[in-house]
């Protein structure tokens, strides 16, 4: 997955192939239940267990909620990739906005850090420990994106 999107570098190599994906609009709070679904069936179409199809769905809805609470609107498209080179199967989340960005990314990386008043602060870091492999950008007054992969064992 590349970029060619204004100041946008996101790139994570082209080192996967998308055998599914489906695209989901956020805008309203409850298009993230929409989210955590689509994500849930993905995760069963590429052949992960309950645990870590739950576990998917979490990180999906963690980067559908920041959408929502803080760029207001944006997309999350989730995927089934195949690894060019070994094989292995799994499933993509890249979520896209056009929000204020990110002003510090090192500190919203951190446990229990919010810009927000009454928010625990555990998105993000959820979303990186959940998934093996985790990429982020945020230009302020542009926005933020994340792209994050878990791969079948």
């Amino acid at each position: 997955m590349g970029t060619m999107d204004g100041d946008f570098t996101l790139y994570a190599g082209k080192t996967v192939s998308v055998v599914e994906e489906s695209l989901v609009k956020l805008v309203e709070n409850f298009e993230n239940g929409y989210a955590i679904f689509i994500t849930r069936q993905i995760a069963i179409k590429a052949g992960f267990q309950c645990t870590d199809e739950t576990m998917i769905a979490t990180a999906a809805s963690e980067l559908a909620t920041n959408i929502i609470r803080y760029a207001k609107t944006g997309e999350i498209t989730i995927s089934i990739i195949r690894n060019i080179k070994d094989g292995r199967q799994g499933v993509e989340l890249f979520a896209y906005d056009k929000g204020p960005g990110i002003a510090d990314i090192n500190l919203a990386m951190q446990d229990q850090y919010s810009s927000l008043p009454h928010s625990l602060g555990l998105g993000l870091p959820s979303v990186k420990r959940i998934m093996d492999e985790f990429y982020i950008e945020s230009i302020l007054g542009k926005g933020t994106r994340v792209l994050a992969r878990k791969w079948k064992k």
